[in-house]
């Protein structure tokens, strides 16, 4: 299903950003698996996040790992936990979320993509 086409206005609306992960907990409360990660996005702070990614990435994989984020989303309260900000991923075959991430390092946390 294809969404509705969209204006570059429209996309200049979404702030995505590059962040390192710093923490992972496990999130017991969550309807399904997940952990609660914490990202550092430099000069624009530390956020916190829920991400369902337990099927494909143990935590210490995760650990001080590049991702892509929307951070200019409205906080969402999932069970206990405020989620700050949407860890981008996408669902492989078998339904399992595959995090986007950088191809390359990149040296600054919160540098915006364009």
């Amino acid at each position: 299903m294809n969404k509705p086409e969209i204006t570059f206005d429209d996309f200049n609306k979404v702030d995505i950003r590059i962040g390192t992960i710093v923490e992972i907990v496990d999130f017991p409360k969550a309807k399904k698996p997940a952990y609660q990660l914490t990202i550092d996005f430099g000069d624009l702070g530390i956020k916190k996040s829920s991400a369902q990614i337990t099927q494909l990435y143990a935590k210490e994989d995760l650990l001080h790992k590049q991702i892509l984020a929307i951070v200019n989303f409205k906080d969402k309260q999932i069970a206990n936990f405020i989620s700050e900000c949407l860890v981008l991923g996408v669902e492989n075959d078998q339904k399992e979320i595959v995090l986007l991430q950088a191809s390359k390092p990149v040296i600054k946390n919160g540098e915006q993509v364009s």
